[in-house]
């Protein structure tokens, strides 16, 4: 900024613009209490069906979204406008008062092309006869022109910055509205200062950087790991080929450089934290809509599909990026991208784990997070991925263009054992039933801390059918590691499970044999038998609960339920074709513990039910069922009459909620003491040779 721009401007143009952008923001932020207390509120209230439900919601879901983002950008500019408008208005008011203090040396500053000069303001052979000219030094002067100067540059920088916050902050979104939100241009001007930083330390040291220069790096993600401009920024810096690379190199098993030295393998932790603030930056980065984000995350999916050389291997980019993602918040459709490549290329493989074991090569660790997997298997940080972004997950499970990608994650992918040093669960099949689950659910899972109940779109309903279906078609070769979510997605669709399970006729919702299949293959193990119990109470006591219409059909769907339940668990621990299907958790003493559990913030059950399912677990817990020998068995007699304990507390129950229908003279046969006892009784052996049909022991 010139002399004359700055001992000129009058800025009255900047503080209209304030104003209007004050207004705009305000008008903006009531819009948005508008559409979200009452347009969105009313639509997840609405109890559509059909197109309703997932194109009108999701519309009003996304609009909403946008109320807000439009609100949060418009604040920001006014807020970096006006911080921007105060220093301007500050610096001239500086520099009146520093041509002021030259003046009464008799010093004047004037415009020159290019810059300015001092100049004595009156020569004194000119001055007026009997008028005295101030005196001033050399050094009056200088001090003068370095006031002016050190005026003028902050002047400049307040105003050059503002320009590119501004333009950075709407580059954010090419269509609609950033929900980047900055206070004052400094914050925003710093953030990406740090990331050209960061990027630079990044791209040009690489492995090679020192510890300390390693320290200075990862502090600065962690920083702003969660600031929108700073994760554009570096991540369009860096670069999607420098990024693998650079992590290629450094998870070099023989990386001879000074920082894998200092951080001596034993203290993978540094490298933990480093791999989490970074995965934390790329995400953040990926929700960016600018074109040079955008171009970056066409180029990551393209350049994760070839190979990259360590110094004793070669890996894959998914390797590689597949680590990154297993922290962060990435892009609902970059993770689709890359998901539908990364399946593409592996069925391609025929058998991944070949490659990606380096076909004999040794091959580096590439995940520093824990100690339980060495990262070479890519499905278990895409995974992950789309564990912490449902709607990502629910694309994904319900993509069968241009191949299956439920199909191949849930029934025909090879895995292989990716953590050999110690024995466990495999983490990529952990990592799939996660994100499995986040499909069917909408929530990022049973323990998350972001977990919420979220209305089932019919998205949500179709991926739970076709997990049902692909995990039914694996028979005894069910992954044990999918036993304990798929138990938790069936609670997440109770209602429909539970329906489906007491039909009669087998008709509603879901195929019974694929019910039966895979609930037989949850009881395999003694502790997801019990979850899938305890979720199928909710459903079963949600259910007593709010049929008001015919009282005596939640009974009657209880009794079958349990009844399905119990043969369910029967053929798991009785498999007289297969051989013993049980695993040792059956041999153990039991030691489940759901009563007075809370409710998880997931299950569609409210905690009215919460009460009920404490008695009916606690009458379950009691009965012999839970008491079987080491050896798993027991007949279908033993089996039928250990559940008395449970049919008589959800009788109980439901008597409770419908004395007054049971009571009624036209209702014969619900009497408190024997009649309830009789019809729950009656529709368990129902459900219970209905299971025996559908399972082939007729």
């Amino acid at each position: 900024m010139d002399l004359e721009t700055l001992r000129q401007g009058s800025f009255g143009q900047l503080s209209q613009a304030i104003a209007a952008w004050k207004g705009v923001a305000d008008k903006l932020k009531a819009l948005e209490t508008d559409a979200r207390d009452d347009l969105k509120a009313k639509a997840d209230k609405a109890n559509w069906a059909g197109a309703n439900a997932t194109v009108s919601r999701s519309f009003i879901t996304k609009t909403a979204g946008e109320f807000s983002d439009a609100h949060t950008q418009a604040q920001s500019i006014h807020d970096i406008l006006k911080d921007t408008h105060d220093e301007l208005v500050s610096y001239k008011q500086q520099l009146e008062q520093a041509l002021e203090r030259g003046r009464q040396k008799n010093l004047t500053v004037t415009s020159i092309p290019g810059g300015f000069t001092v100049t004595m303001l009156i020569h004194p052979d000119r001055a007026a006869k009997g008028h005295d000219v101030p005196d001033h030094s050399p050094q009056d002067a200088e001090h003068l022109r370095d006031d002016v100067e050190r005026i003028l540059n902050r002047a400049t920088e307040s105003d050059s910055t503002a320009a590119t916050v501004l333009r950075a902050l709407v580059d954010q979104a090419e269509t609609g509205f950033s929900g980047a939100k900055y206070g004052d241009r400094d914050t925003a001007i710093d953030a990406l200062r740090k990331a050209e930083e960061a990027a630079k330390l990044l791209k040009e040291k690489g492995d090679e950087m020192s510890p300390e220069e390693f320290q200075k790096l990862n502090g600065l993600l962690a920083s702003y790991k969660n600031d929108p401009l700073f994760q554009e920024k570096f991540a369009t810096q860096v670069g999607p080929k420098a990024m693998l690379e650079f992590w290629a190199d450094l998870s070099s098993p023989d990386n001879p450089n000074e920082l894998t030295r200092t951080l001596d393998r034993t203290q993978l932790n540094q490298l933990g934290e480093f791999q989490k603030n970074l995965g934390a930056v790329l995400g953040g980065a990926t929700q960016s809509d600018s074109s040079a984000m955008r171009n970056w995350e066409n180029d990551m999916v393209r350049l994760s599909g070839e190979r990259y050389k360590t110094r004793g291997a070669e890996v894959y980019g998914y390797q590689i990026m597949s680590n990154l993602m297993r922290t962060g918040d990435y892009d609902d459709q970059f993770l689709n991208k890359y998901g539908n490549q990364l399946v593409a290329t592996e069925e391609k493989m025929k058998i991944p784990g070949n490659y990606y074991q380096g076909m004999g090569q040794m091959m580096p660790k590439m995940n520093f997070i824990g100690d339980d997997d060495f990262g070479r298997d890519p499905m278990t940080g895409f995974m992950t991925a789309l564990s912490n972004s449902p709607d990502a997950a629910t694309q994904f499970f319900n993509t069968k263009e241009p191949q299956d990608n439920a199909q191949w994650v849930l029934k025909d992918r090879p895995s292989f054992d990716d953590s050999p040093l110690k024995d466990g669960p495999n983490e990529a099949l952990d990592a799939t039933g996660k994100a499995m689950f986040a499909a069917v659910s909408g929530a990022t899972g049973p323990d998350a801390p972001r977990s919420e109940f979220v209305e089932h779109t019919q998205e949500h309903k179709d991926a739970m059918k076709r997990s049902l279906q692909f995990l039914s078609e694996t028979g005894n070769d069910f992954p044990a590691e999918l036993r304990d979510d798929m138990a938790f997605a069936m609670g997440a669709h109770g209602d429909t499970v539970h329906k489906a399970m007491s039909d009669p006729l087998g008709t509603h919702g879901l195929p019974s044999d694929q019910l039966m299949e895979v609930s037989k293959q949850i009881s395999r193990n003694k502790d997801a038998y019990a979850e899938l119990t305890n979720q199928m109470h909710h459903a079963i006591v949600g259910d007593i609960n709010t049929e008001k219409a015919h009282p005596e059909d939640s009974l009657d769907r209880a009794g079958r339920t349990i009844g399905f339940l119990e043969e369910a668990r029967y053929q798991a621990t009785n498999d007289q074709k297969n051989g013993d299907l049980t695993d040792a958790s059956w041999k153990k003493a039991w030691a489940y513990h759901i009563v007075g559990g809370a409710l998880t913030p997931w299950h569609p059950a409210g905690d009215a039910v919460q009460r009920g399912v404490d008695l009916i677990t606690s009458a379950w817990l009691q009965d012999k069922q839970n008491e079987i020998n080491d050896t798993a068995t027991a007949s279908h007699k033993e089996t039928y009459e250990s559940r008395n304990g449970e049919l008589r507390a959800l009788a109980d129950l439901w008597y409770e909620r419908n004395s007054q229908w049971a009571e009624d003279p036209a209702h014969e046969g619900y009497s408190k003491n024997h009649g309830i006892y009789s019809e729950i009784g009656a529709s368990a052996n129902d459900g219970n040779k209905k299971a025996e049909g559908i399972a082939g022991d007729q």
